[in-house]
């Protein structure tokens, strides 16, 4: 019994001497681990402060010649609302009234607002259909294509000799046949270059809507601002034009099929309002979007920030730097 009990006890001292060894030096070898770390990678970045100093000084020489190569770009803004339509309420009044004996007869009677014309006619904006028809009309297509900046002194655009000859007025830039591309600019290779131009937005509390265009002249930036306002309410107003005279025609068809007096009215009062929108569509130069502020020539440039590219070229380089010389310390290691 007294030869178990000091086996015992010696077991029980050897397991609290174990439990007092292995209780504090883990977590003191981690601490001090972490310290070393810390110090060595602050050691092998002081080490590299010449080389991690010129590469962050390169990357900002680097920046400041990118940055004053960029030439500038003047943003013209006009800020427009949706032109009230009476005979769209007209057309919705008909609808509630009549709509379901109109329904009857296949006719839809649902005019779009004033509203829903100007979303309409903001999403036309940005399509390749409408841009390739006003770079065409408008004739720009050196403007949009060959343009690299713009001589404030002369007032005069900078022409890429490389793609287009201003002294034999044609196209010189070189093609790949292979891809189907021509010395002159596709459609859609025009379209990509005006289309990034275009900036069109809806303030959704107050209904305004702002267009914008950016572009190396101040001059040509307000002149594309406005003809585009032009060309937006032109489209719209042939399209409701050409829809109100067909429709005008199938209803006096339909009145001479009909001998149902009140399909009859229906009919009637459907011809008078498409008459109205007819006669709005002629008269109205201002159909879809009416201008609140006209464009002003801008005198101040709206890119590029020289200082943010300058700034994120050196952030740039600075971190590049620091992981180089990081690389090259662990490697050694």
């Amino acid at each position: 019994m007294n030869d178990l009990a000091a086996r015992n006890s010696r077991l029980e001292a050897e397991l609290s001497l174990l439990a007092s060894r292995s209780q504090y030096p883990v977590s003191d070898s981690l601490q001090s681990s972490d310290e070393i770390d810390l110090k060595e990678l602050w050691s092998a970045i002081w080490q590299g402060k010449w080389l991690i100093v010129g590469i962050t000084f390169i990357f900002a020489l680097g920046s400041i010649f990118y940055a004053r190569s960029l030439p500038n770009e003047y943003r013209a803004t006009v800020l427009l609302a949706p032109a009230s339509s009476s005979n769209s309420s007209s057309l919705g009044k008909l609808a509630g009234q009549f709509g379901g004996l109109a329904s009857l007869a296949g006719i839809n009677l649902g005019g779009a607002g004033a509203e829903d014309k100007s979303v309409v006619a903001m999403e036309i904006i940005k399509t390749w259909g409408f841009l390739e028809k006003f770079i065409e009309d408008n004739n720009i297509q050196v403007e949009v294509f060959a343009a690299k900046g713009w001589d404030k002194a002369n007032n005069k655009l900078v022409i890429d000799s490389e793609l287009y000859d201003e002294i034999n007025k044609k196209w010189v830039r070189n093609f790949d046949s292979g891809k189907g591309q021509k010395a002159e600019p596709s459609s859609w290779e025009l379209f990509d270059k005006i289309q990034s131009r275009i900036g069109i937005s809806q303030d959704k509390s107050s209904g305004l809507i702002s267009l914008s265009v950016e572009y190396f002249s101040p001059e040509i930036a307000k002149l594309w601002t406005d003809d585009l306002v032009k060309a937006i309410n032109a489209h719209v107003q042939k399209q409701d034009r050409e829809e109100a005279i067909k429709s005008i025609a199938y209803l006096n068809d339909k009145i001479k099929e009909t001998n149902v007096a009140d399909m009859q009215s229906v009919f009637y009062q459907l011809i008078e309002e498409q008459t109205k929108t007819l006669m709005l569509a002629e008269v109205s130069e201002e159909y879809v979007f009416k201008t609140i502020s006209p464009a002003k020539v801008p005198e101040q440039k709206a890119k590029p920030k020289r200082a943010l590219i300058v700034v994120l070229g050196i952030m740039l380089g600075g971190m590049l730097a620091v992981m180089i010389v990081l690389i090259q310390h662990f490697r050694r290691s």
